[in-house]
This record gives structure tokens, C-alpha cells and sequence, in this order.
């Protein structure tokens, strides 16, 4: 199965750079996408055998021109952020692709963060354009098993799948770039993270539960975040004696660990809206590339789910519902008081065709997902 979203994102990457990065967490299917890709040359750089072959570049490169190379896994290298600028450099006419599980700079392995020289990709959970190339359109089961593909097509619920997952992440991602100790305060806060999912965070809560101090708990919480597992949602504010300015939220990055961590094996209808806002999370930032979103509460409570940030526009407001009937017009006055020229999107997935209505003459427009990507895009949703 090609999914051909992601296929036509890298070769347009390509035509601005020949050196593309391609970032996620394990299993999100990178290898499989770059297989995909005709005519590569495959490198598995976990192997020995492999990283010796790159240990002269100009040896290595001087046999690969005119080619599509794919290094997977590049962080096993010594030095992998000097044997892309190598190629950059000086080996233009190879196309490369380079996987890795954090942001090219969370690790000190890469001394050189490549500016200028490389497109970066973030393949993240499987999103509305995978589950149609997969031939699948049950939402629920992306809900209940997640967006990794192999765990989202499995024959059978994938439980064993998830705690081996997590047993590889720190085996492979956190002890070969950052060398943890106290693997069971880590898994501790993961797990905590994960059931806690969408809530505010605050990082002396969990300090005693996982037997640790505060700044190692924002130590932890930058390392996840920095391999993509968990996505930190800062508020949204320009109004601060009556805005929140400081305390974050913090999202798991896929609803399939959100509901292993909780006990979930089937879903009711009241755990519907928080997946769907996790849902449309993912949606926003995989077709943007970015992770720019924030959230808005203030001090009485009054709430919106995320807020982007268009240069030089006003906010645009985003409101997840499961159902477009249970929106609460309280919340959304309260943000249009303070911002009255903000775009307002309720994003519904019970509603296929976008219509508008008025809040004390303010108009809110009521979208499908599909619709609200598109209006994202047309404004560039920073």
C-alpha cells in the first residue's frame, strides 16, 4: 500500500534540497514509506556491516551518484549530521533520505543541525489521506488502536504491541541519544503522561510519584517531547492580567496509547470528543509540518481547544466536537470579546458541509476536518 501523500511530500522536498530528514516515533512506518520509494538504495545504518561502509563518505558517495539513497535509522552513525553535509555539499546529484526518531537537533550526536542544507519531513500518525490509501475508513478503530500502521492493521487488538513499543523506545531512542538512568521513572511519567492526555501540566505533580525531582520531570518531558511522543500545547495570550500565560498542556501523540494506558478495549460515546481533539491535533500538525499550536483559557475558565497563528492575521480558533450540536457559545464569546477579529472554526465530525452562524453578530463557521485543513492551509495557520 503506497501512501501517496507522504511519497508526493518527499519528492517535492526534493526539489529544493537533495538531502531530506525525515523525523517520527518508532513504527510510524518511515522505513516502509522510503521502501516505497522506486529505485532507492536501501542503507540499514543499526547495521555494522553498513556504518563501516560509511566510515570513508567519499568513498561511499563517490559509488552512489545519480542515485536516490535512503539512510534509515542515522543516528546509529558516530558523527551522521557530518556525512549529510558531505553530501549537501559536495554530492548535489544524490537524492538522500535520512530517518531518525527525534528533531535533528535533540541529540548531541548531530554537532551540525544542517541549516539551510536539507528539508525536513515529520511523518506523524496515520492521518485522514493514509487510512484512504489503507482502504479503511472505520474512525473508531483509529481511535481505539492508533495511528502506528501495523498496530491500525493488525488482525487483533495489538496489546502486547503497545508495551513493546515502549520497551524499544527506551532501549533504542532515549539510551542511544540521551542516556537516561531511571528507566522506571521515566516509563512512570510516560504512562502518567499518556493517561493524563490533553490535561494541564504541572510538573511538581509528578515528581513523587515518580520518585524524582522537578527539574529531572522537565528534563523527561523535553526528551519526550523532542522525540515526538508527547506534543506540549503552550496557552495562547496577549491579555495576561485575565488570560492563563504559563501553564501548558500536554498531548500524547497517538489516541492508541492514550487508550491502552487508560484500559480502554472498546469506546464509549462520551470518550468520543477527547480522541476526536486529539484526532484533529494530529491532522493539523502533520499537513502543516509544524508544531506551532497553542491553547486559550482564561481566568474564569472560558476555554478553545487550539489556537494557530497566522503572520501578520488574526488567530484563527479551533473547537473540536464530536457533535456540532453540544458547542458551547459561552467559551467562544469569551475569546471573541477579547480577539473580535479572529476566525472561528468548530470542527465537527458529524458535519459534512460547512455553514456559518452569529454570536452576538460574530460569525462562526461550522466545518468537517477536510474543510478545516483546507481553510488552515489557504491562511497558512501560523
Amino acid at each position: 500500500m503506497l501512501r501517496h501523500y507522504w511519497l508526493k511530500k518527499i519528492e517535492d522536498a526534493w526539489k529544493e534540497k537533495s538531502v531530506v530528514w525525515i523525523s517520527g516515533v518508532r513504527r510510524v512506518g518511515k522505513t516502509f514509506l522510503c521502501l516505497s520509494l522506486k529505485d532507492a538504495v536501501y542503507f540499514d545504518c543499526e547495521l555494522p556491516s553498513v556504518r563501516r561502509m560509511m566510515e570513508s563518505p567519499e568513498d561511499f558517495f563517490d559509488g552512489l551518484k545519480g542515485k536516490r539513497v535512503i539512510l534509515d535509522e542515522i543516528h546509529r552513525l558516530d558523527d551522521p549530521s557530518e556525512l549529510l553535509k558531505i553530501a549537501a555539499d559536495h554530492y548535489p546529484d544524490i537524492q538522500i533520505i535520512a530517518t531518525g526518531s527525534s528533531t535533528l537537533g535533540a541529540s548531541t550526536k548531530f554537532k551540525d543541525t544542517l541549516t539551510g542544507r536539507k528539508r525536513e519531513l515529520w511523518l506523524c500518525p496515520m492521518m485522514m489521506k493514509d487510512m484512504e490509501d489503507f482502504g479503511v475508513k472505520d474512525l473508531k478503530r483509529r481511535f481505539l488502536r492508533g495511528g502506528l500502521p501495523a498496530f491500525f492493521l493488525a488482525k487483533n487488538f495489538p496489546e502486547k504491541g503497545f508495551q513493546e513499543w515502549v520497551d524499544a523506545y527506551w532501549a533504542k531512542d532515549i539510551q542511544e541519544l540521551f542516556r537516561l538512568e531511571r528507566r522506571h521513572s521515566f516509563q512512570k511519567f510516560f504512562e502518567l503522561l499518556m493517561v493524563q492526555s490533553g490535561g494541564m501540566f504541572e510538573a511538581s505533580a509528578f515528581a513523587t510519584p515518580c520518585e524524582v525531582s522537578r527539574p529531572t520531570i522537565s528534563n523527561y518531558l523535553s526528551v519526550l517531547e523532542a522525540t515526538y511522543v508527547v506534543h506540549v500545547i503552550r496557552p495562547f495570550s496577549t491579555h495576561q492580567a485575565v488570560e492563563i500565560v504559563a501553564a501548558p498542556k500536554v498531548y500524547a501523540f497517538d489516541t492508541g496509547f492514550f487508550c491502552y494506558y487508560r484500559g480502554w478495549d472498546r469506546l464509549r460515546e462520551e470518550d468520543l470528543g477527547t480522541l476526536w481533539e486529539h484526532f484533529v491535533l494530529n491532522e493539523i500538525q502533520g499537513h502543516l509540518q509544524h508544531r506551532d499550536v497553542r491553547y486559550w483559557r482564561d481566568k474564569q475558565k472560558h476555554e478553545i481547544d487550539f489556537i494557530l497563528t497566522p503572520r501578520g492575521k488574526p488567530p484563527i480558533a479551533i473547537e473540536c466536537k464530536w457533535k456540532a450540536d453540544r458547542t458551547e457559545d459561552k467559551n467562544i464569546k469569551a475569546f471573541l470579546d477579547h480577539y473580535p477579529k479572529a476566525k472561528v472554526l468548530i470542527v465537527a465530525h458529524d458535519h459534512k458541509r460547512p455553514y456559518s452562524r452569529k454570536i452576538e453578530n460574530r460569525i462562526i463557521q461550522y466545518v468537517s476536518l477536510a474543510d478545516c485543513i483546507a481553510a488552515l492551509h489557504l491562511g497558512d495557520g501560523r
